[in-house]
C-alpha cells in the first residue's frame, strides 16, 4: 500500500483559502479589503488589498485553477523614460526572489507573478505568499518608479 494522497478538491482549496483570508483580515493591521472575483469567471479569484507604506495600496489576486494557486500584484504602469532600464532592474531583482518573479503584463504594466501547486498549499505557505508579495512590491515600487517617470520628482 502507497502513502500517496490525493490532492485536496478544488472546494476544499477554496474552503482553506477564505478561512486563511477572514483570519489574515482579523489580525493584519495592513488589511483594507479582501473579496471575490466576479460571479461566474471560471475560476475562483480573490483579491487582497494591503495599505503599504511606499505604495499606497498593494493589491494581490489568488486565482484558484485545477492544479496551481495563482497570484500576481500590479506594481507599476508601463514605463515612460528608462523603459530598458526599468525592465533590467526588475529582473535583476528577480534573482533574489523566492516564490515569485516580475513580468511584463497587459500595457507593458510591471507584475509580481507566482504560482503554487495545490498539493503544497498550507496556511503557512498562504502567509509565506502574501508577506513575500507585499515586501517585494514594498521594496522595489520606489526606486521603480523614480526610474521608470524619472521626469515627474524633483
Amino acid at each position: 500500500m502507497s502513502d500517496y494522497q490525493l490532492p485536496p478538491t478544488l472546494q476544499q482549496c477554496a474552503a482553506s483559502i477564505d478561512g486563511w483570508l477572514a483570519g489574515f483580515a482579523a489580525e493584519n493591521p495592513a488589511f483594507e479589503a479582501i473579496d471575490h472575483g466576479q460571479p461566474g469567471e471560471p475560476e475562483p479569484r480573490w483579491y487582497v488589498r494591503l495599505r503599504g507604506e511606499e505604495k499606497e495600496h498593494i493589491t494581490i489576486w489568488l486565482t484558484l485553477g485545477q492544479r496551481t494557486l495563482r497570484y500576481e500584484v500590479y506594481v507599476l504602469p508601463a514605463p515612460l523614460e528608462n523603459v530598458a532600464a526599468v525592465y533590467e532592474a526588475a529582473l535583476r531583482r528577480n534573482d533574489r526572489m523566492v516564490g515569485a518573479h516580475f513580468a511584463i503584463g497587459v500595457e507593458d504594466a510591471l507584475f509580481l507573478r507566482g504560482e503554487l501547486p495545490l498539493v503544497a498549499l498550507t496556511e503557512a505557505e498562504l502567509d509565506r505568499i502574501v508577506g513575500s508579495l507585499y515586501s517585494y512590491a514594498e521594496q522595489a515600487f520606489p526606486s521603480l518608479l523614480r526610474l521608470g517617470f524619472a521626469s515627474k520628482f524633483p
